[in-house]
């Protein structure tokens, strides 16, 4: 018996074989399909090449199969190319005094994303609640896959939850051509379980398929959400280490305009992740744009709690105060190509109309203190589930075994 699970780009092969008495052979090989032009299951034209990750061959009885794979079903398979985990800093010092601009001050620890969400990721969210590519509240923007700044393609031709994939190079950019209620859709995903079944209409928000018009209040015990004016300014510009320890001027620990980043080839900016640096003044050139989004990460140093690119690559969503309902919400940190280093200092910020797409708007979100590690798994293909459904059959065969004995 051999049973192929495709998970993340990558095979997973389990042999049975049947042998007398209790036990049985199983040879478990794990095959890397990237180098064949697959992502999230298109087949971009070329020959498989599988390259052998594992090949196992152990003997064990039903009973011990069966515990293995009971474990298998709660671990992660995939490579990064084609499944990104999310990543979250905490922000501490609860009860900090606000900066003189009246922003920051924040009564609870949280948690907040360490990387802008990234075009990968975003991906795996649009495969997993549009699989038949029908766009449902208009969660895919067409200029994603138009612009040459945007990082994600639509094939209306291909196999049910993979007709969306990234563009080369566009992974671990930020995602762009999102709207306030695209991040809210992402948070009730999130909260929901992070599966094709799980409702993106409530959950953090009730959105009730809306497009347009007032955001939402977020709810209450809401464990996925865009981070609130305050707790975006407290983990870009707080210094940290006490409820008084006072602010930067700039998220990248620094009261001096950061140099803005160039980039290679690839888009993967010039600073890693050290020194004063942001990308912004259109100087990150690459893919035949002057000025572009660059790999998170990449561009400066991080805020004193670990954030990354808090000020410039994109403009990010927060949620003014978050608890009513309104035609406006916050936007921070400027972008790609922001003219100067003004629209990155604190004192800077803008509201607009929760609807708002273009190439320079993305998010981050945040969680309270205690939920991320409870994460779920981005499981677009429901490896899960397959694993599950393969267990079941084992001990169906083991209960026939023991009646027949």
């Amino acid at each position: 018996m051999v049973t192929v699970l495709e998970a993340y780009g990558g095979r997973l092969a389990i042999e049975a074989i049947m042998e007398p008495g209790i036990s049985m052979a199983l040879s478990c090989r794990l095959f890397d399909t990237d180098r064949a032009g697959i992502n999230n299951g298109v087949d971009a034209g070329n020959a498989l090449h599988r390259i052998t990750r594992a090949k196992i061959m152990i003997r064990l009885s039903f009973k011990t199969l069966s515990l293995w794979l009971a474990a298998l079903a709660c671990l992660p398979f995939g490579s990064s190319a084609s499944a990104e985990a999310i990543q979250w800093i905490t922000v501490g010092d609860p009860g900090n005094v606000a900066d003189t601009t009246f922003y920051g001050d924040v009564a609870t620890s949280f948690q907040i994303m360490k990387y802008e969400f990234t075009n990968q990721q975003y991906t795996d969210f649009l495969n997993s609640v549009d699989a038949g590519g029908i766009n449902p509240n208009s969660v895919y923007n067409v200029d994603m896959g138009n612009d040459i700044r945007g990082g994600i393609s639509f094939t209306s031709g291909a196999a049910s939850g993979s007709k969306y994939a990234v563009k080369s190079n566009m992974g671990d950019k930020p995602v762009n051509y999102v709207s306030w209620f695209d991040a809210a859709r992402v948070s009730n995903w999130l909260m929901n379980g992070a599966t094709s079944l799980s409702d993106t209409e409530t959950g953090a928000y009730t959105l009730n398929n809306a497009t347009t018009g007032n955001a939402p209040a977020v709810n209450f015990g809401a464990t996925f959400y865009i981070p609130t004016e305050d707790q975006w300014y407290k983990a870009a510009y707080y210094k940290g280490g006490g409820t008084t320890a006072g602010y930067w001027d700039y998220a990248t620990r620094s009261d001096t305009p950061p140099t803005p980043v160039t980039a290679n080839e690839t888009g993967i900016g010039s600073a890693g992740s050290t020194d004063n640096f942001a990308n912004y003044s259109d100087d990150a050139n690459w893919n035949d744009r002057s000025g572009n989004v660059t790999t998170v990460g990449t561009n400066g140093v991080s805020s004193a709690y670990g954030a990354f690119d808090m000020n410039g690559n994109i403009t990010e969503w927060n949620d003014l105060t978050g608890l009513v309902a309104g035609s406006t919400r916050g936007v921070r940190g400027g972008y790609w190509g922001s003219f100067s280093a003004s629209s990155l200092v604190s004192s800077f910020n803008q509201e607009i109309a929760p609807s708002d797409e273009s190439d320079v708007y993305g998010f981050r979100l945040a969680s309270p203190a205690s939920s991320p590690s409870a994460v779920p798994e981005i499981d677009p293909n429901r490896l899960g589930s397959v694993l599950a459904l393969v267990l079941g059959s084992l001990g169906l065969l083991e209960r026939r075994r023991l009646k027949a004995a």
